[in-house]
C-alpha cells in the first residue's frame, strides 16, 4: 500500500486495515468510582495498574502486538533443541537474507543487548554519544561508569515543528563533543532508529550515512538500536525523495551497511518476543558470544523459547511489506488529526510507535517538579481507563545532589501496538483527551510518598497534590452522568 494509494471516506483520510480480525480480547472499562479506587491504589502510576483494570493499554508496544496466523502457524514447527536448534538456524537465515549481514546471536529482549553491549565496550569515563537516549540504556552506561550525551538536532525539542527528520544527529555536536571528550574516550556512537523519547521520530537515511563516514574516519564503533526499524523504514521511504520508488528490502540492506553492529527487541521489530544482535564483523561477534551464557543461555538460543525464533523470524520477513509496516504511522496520523483538531497540543509531525502530547502545554499551570506528565497519565486513566507512559521528568533520576532532571520535553506516549486497536478505539481515546482537554484546570501535580533510587517510574508511588481527582471526577459526573 503505497502512501499516495491510501483509501478515503466522506473526504477523511481513512488509514485501511490489510488483516481481518478471527479472534477477540475482551477488554472491560471499570467505572469511573472504580478508576478512582484502582489509580489510588496504584500510587497514580501506571506501570503499577493490573492489566485486568485497564481499558485500553497504551503504555507500550514492546511485546503487545499482535501477531498474525503465519506466525501460529510458524511456532508449532518449534525445535526446542539445547544446541543446534532448526529453529535457530531458519531464524538466522531470515535474519541474512533482510539485513544481508551474517553473524546474529539472540537474547530474551532489546535490553538483554544492552547489557551485553554495554559490558563489552563501556568503561569508568567512557562515553556514549546517541541521537537520543532510552532509559534503560543510560542507566546501563551509567551502571558501569560511563556516561551518554545527547547529540540530537535542536529542531526535536520544539513538539509542533513540522521538520521531517527530528531523529537526526546535529553532525556538528558529534565533531565537537569527540573534540572535547577526545576520541580515546568514546565508547561507541549509538543511533535510536527512530527515537522514542522525542515523539517517536524517525532519522533520515542521508543522516545515518554522514554518521557512518563520520564514525569510520575517527575509528569509533557505530551501532544500531533497530527495535523501531519498522516505523522508521516507512518515514524513510514516504518522506526522503531518493526513497520513495525504493523496496524496503533495498532500503534495510543498505541501512544494514552502516553500523558496526545492529541489536533490536523483537517485541517490537518481529511482533514476537525477543531480541537480537547482527553484525558483519567476526571479531565483534565473537566477543559478544563469549558473554551470551553468562547473561542469557545457550548462544543459540539466546533465552529465546524455539516456538519465539520461529514467530520473530516470519514477523522480520513481513517488516519488508509496506502496508505491514504503514498500519502504525497511519494510526498514528489519525488519531494525532483528532486531537489537533480539537487544539490539543500533539508532537509533530506524526511519527511512529504512539501519538505523542505536549504535557507542558496541556498543563502549563502544573509546575515541572510536580511531574506534569505523570499527572495527565493519571488523569487520562480516570476519564476513559486508559493507561499510556509518562516521558518526561518522572523518568528522570535525581542528580547525586538530588535535584530533578528537567529534560526538554515533558511528553505523555499513546502506545499504538500494531494490528490491536480498531479506529472507533482512536476516536474514543481523542473524545476522552478533548473532555480533559476542556477541564485541564481541575488537573494538578503529583508529588512522591515512595521514590526508588533507580527506575523510579517503574516502581514509585505517587500522590496528587491537594485533592484535584475528586474535583476531576465530580466535574466528570455532572458532564457525563451515565458513567462511561
Amino acid at each position: 500500500m503505497d502512501a499516495d494509494n491510501i483509501k478515503f471516506f466522506s473526504g477523511k483520510r481513512i488509514p485501511i486495515e490489510t488483516h481481518r480480525v478471527r479472534m477477540v480480547h475482551r477488554a472491560t472499562l471499570p467505572s469511573p468510582n472504580e478508576r478512582a479506587r484502582i489509580i489510588r491504589a496504584a500510587g497514580y502510576n501506571g506501570y503499577l495498574l493490573a492489566a485486568r483494570d485497564v481499558f485500553l493499554d497504551m503504555l507500550t508496544d514492546s511485546g503487545v502486538n499482535a501477531m498474525d496466523v503465519q506466525q501460529y502457524a510458524a511456532m508449532l514447527r518449534a525445535d526446542d533443541s539445547y544446541a543446534g536448534s532448526e529453529s535457530f538456524f531458519r531464524l538466522r537465515r531470515t535474519i541474512e537474507e533482510v539485513f544481508g549481514l551474517p553473524y546474529f546471536l539472540p537474547t530474551h529482549q532489546g535490553r538483554a543487548c544492552e547489557n551485553i553491549i554495554t559490558n563489552t565496550f563501556i568503561g569508568p569515563k567512557n562515553i556514549v554519544l546517541t541521537n537520543y537516549h532510552f532509559t534503560t540504556i543510560k542507566a546501563h552506561v551509567a551502571r558501569l561508569g560511563g556516561q551518554i550525551e545527547n547529540m540530537i538536532i535542536d529542531e526535536a525539542f520544539t513538539p509542533q515543528s513540522d521538520y521531517p527528520f527530528k531523529g537526526n544527529f546535529d553532525l556538528q555536536k558529534l565533531t565537537s563533543a569527540v573534540e572535547m571528550f577526545g576520541r580515546d574516550r568514546i565508547a561507541f556512537v549509538r543511533i535510536e532508529c527512530g527515537t522514542n523519547f522525542v515523539g517517536g521520530q524517525p532519522v533520515a537515511l542521508e543522516n545515518m550515512r554522514e554518521v557512518s563516514r563520520f564514525c569510520r574516519g575517527n575509528c569509533i564503533p557505530l551501532i544500531m538500536d533497530a527495535s523501531l526499524l519498522s516505523d522508521n523504514l516507512y518515514f524513510i521511504k514516504t518522506r526522503e525523495s531518493e526513497c520513495r520508488d525504493k523496496l524496503l528490502a533495498g532500503i534495510i540492506r543498505e541501512l544494514a551497511t552502516l553500523p558496526d553492529l545492529i541489536y533490536f527487541s523483537g517485541r517490537k521489530f518481529g511482533c514476537a518476543h525477543g531480541g537480537g544482535m547482527v553484525t558483519g564483523d567476526e571479531k565483534l561477534y565473537e566477543k559478544l558470544r563469549e558473554l551470551l551464557p553468562l547473561y542469557e543461555g545457550f548462544w543459540m538460543h539466546g533465552g529465546m523459547p524455539a516456538r519465539e525464533m520461529e514467530a520473530m523470524a516470519v514477523g522480520i520477513e513481513q517488516t519488508l511489506i509496506l502496508d505491514v509496516v504503514a498500519q502504525v504511522p497511519l494510526f498514528v496520523e489519525f488519531l494525532g488529526k483528532l486531537l489537533v483538531e480539537a487544539g490539543i497540543p500533539v508532537v509533530r509531525p506524526f511519527g511512529g510507535l504512539g501519538c505523542y502530547i505536549d504535557a507542558m502545554q496541556f498543563l502549563d499551570h502544573v509546575p515541572r517538579e510536580q511531574y506534569p506528565a505523570g499527572a495527565l497519565a493519571a488523569a487520562i486513566y480516570l476519564a476513559g481507563g486508559i493507561r499510556c507512559a509518562e516521558m518526561g521528568v518522572l523518568s528522570q533520576q535525581r542528580n547525586a545532589d538530588g535535584s530533578e532532571i528537567f529534560p526538554p520535553l515533558e511528553l505523555v506516549r499513546l502506545s499504538i501496538p500494531k494490528r490491536v486497536f480498531t479506529l472507533s478505539h482512536m476516536k474514543f481515546i481523542a473524545d476522552r483527551f478533548c473532555w480533559l482537554f476542556s477541564n485541564r484546570h481541575l488537573i494538578g501535580g503529583l508529588e512522591f510518598i515512595e521514590e526508588p533510587t533507580v527506575q523510579r517510574s517503574y516502581f514509585g508511588k505517587l500522590r496528587p497534590i491537594e485533592n484535584w481527582p475528586n474535583l476531576l471526577m465530580a466535574q466528570f459526573s455532572r458532564d457525563m452522568p451515565g458513567g462511561i
